[in-house]
């Protein structure tokens, strides 16, 4: 056995261990500027303020190390998963209920943390099978399509506050960018393709409106903005509906958390589902995404893009997302960030959206996809159909004064309803 590998014929322990000094500073640096993009993506989009969301991602990082005891190099920031519940509920109940109702969805993932303590990983698969999860996923990003075009076309509501052909010129720009990025760049660039997106459509705004005269980037945010700011915490309310609304669309997170733990375990060639245990990074995710609801920001998930900036640069050491995540807490402060940030133009992040929430319907049918022939079982096709329907369809169904199940939280509940009543297909 080589001296530089782990019994286990893996990395080594020196190379995994947490050891935290300046030295690590630069390598943190980096990692929270490839998480960056997605990062302020996120509330940039729900109405979310971007600075409470670099500050919880931050809180929500150390959390997580502390629960799983610096054993896990991942960088915790800004669910996708959320983006829709998060709009359609800000507008229903308003933002103070709605980051309750996110409070909530963590606190399920503490509840799952210590089911799997009870039963085993192997109750989730039971109950919430791939039939069930993929066509969830897939109604997460086909119900913000709409969204995404919108925007794309400088349409905010009802109105149109930028020339139809300019809006989507830009958004052509910025999309265009991410794609080849993504496909096509080597290095550092291949997992910030959403950054090389922003950065091109915010030049190319600039360049289109020196031509058209038309005033693309509006200034005004940032120039008030002072240097020092607190972030714009939110006091949450807990109301019921919101509660029940939101609850169903953590389920998904939930069982892609396995995958993304697995996934840092394929680089680092460590077992994390055994130390520190699912059980205890799934319970470090639940509290970091309480963490966040309870100050206004958006629900933590691990961040992939970080895996990848793991993978490229073999940066295991825990210790480096300690600094990613002291330096989100810091930029948090900065308030010229949150003024900057507000400038970039709609069509902008609506051409990178087209791309994001295309790719997060892509997951849920890859999820759907391990089904395999096992889709044409009458049982399964009855179960993703009606998912699929409920969840686009514009169904509400009240149950009583001030709740409702609508979207996601309906298609969810249907299909684990559905999953656990309906009888195995007969076999001839």
């Amino acid at each position: 056995m080589s001296a530089r590998q782990d019994s286990d014929g893996g990395i080594p322990s020196s190379e995994t261990a947490y050891k935290f000094g300046l030295q690590q500073a630069l390598a943190g640096a980096q990692m929270l500027f490839v998480a960056f993009g997605a990062l302020v993506l996120v509330p940039i989009l729900t109405g979310l303020n971007a600075s409470v969301a670099l500050f919880t991602a931050g809180l929500g990082t150390l959390i997580f190390q502390i629960v799983t005891r610096r054993q896990v190099p991942v960088f915790l920031a800004s669910s996708f998963a959320f983006i829709a519940p998060i709009i359609y509920g800000v507008q229903t109940w308003g933002l103070a209920a709605t980051t309750g109702g996110l409070a909530a969805a963590g606190l399920l993932y503490v509840v799952l943390s210590f089911a799997i303590r009870i039963w085993g990983s192997g109750f989730l698969h039971k109950y919430l099978p791939p039939v069930v999860v993929g066509p969830v996923i897939m109604i997460i990003g086909l119900s913000l399509a709409p969204v995404a075009i919108n925007m794309s076309t400088g349409l905010a509501g009802d109105t149109q506050i930028m020339p139809r052909g300019i809006a989507m010129l830009l958004a052509a720009i910025a999309l265009g960018t991410t794609m080849l990025t993504a496909i096509l760049g080597r290095g550092i660039m291949k997992i910030v393709p959403i950054l090389a997106g922003i950065v091109a459509g915010y030049v190319a705004a600039i360049v289109v409106g020196l031509i058209t005269g038309e005033s693309l980037i509006n200034t005004a945010g940032l120039a008030d903005a002072p240097w020092f700011a607190i972030p714009e915490f939110v006091r949450p309310e807990f109301h019921l509906a919101a509660i029940l609304f939101i609850l169903p669309v953590a389920i998904a997170p939930a069982i892609e958390h396995f995958g993304d733990i697995l996934a840092i375990g394929n680089v680092t060639k460590k077992d994390y589902l055994k130390k520190p245990g699912i059980q205890n990074t799934m319970l470090g995710d639940g509290l970091a995404t309480t963490a966040a609801g309870l100050l206004g920001g958006p629900p933590n998930t691990t961040y992939s893009e970080v895996t990848g900036a793991v993978t490229l640069t073999r940066a295991f050491n825990p210790a480096i997302m300690t600094w990613a995540a002291i330096f989100a807490i810091a930029l948090s402060f900065v308030g010229k960030l949150g003024g900057f940030l507000g400038t970039i133009p709609m069509p902008v992040m609506g051409g990178i959206m087209i791309l994001l929430f295309g790719m997060v319907t892509v997951v849920g049918m890859s999820v759907v996809a391990k089904i395999g022939d096992d889709l044409h079982d009458p049982r399964n096709m009855v179960i993703a159909s009606t998912i699929l329907v409920l969840g686009l369809g514009g169904l509400t169904l009240s149950f009583g004064e001030g709740f409702s199940l609508a979207g996601i939280g309906l298609a969810g509940v249907a299909g684990l309803l559905l999953n656990m009543i309906l009888p195995q297909t007969r076999k001839d």
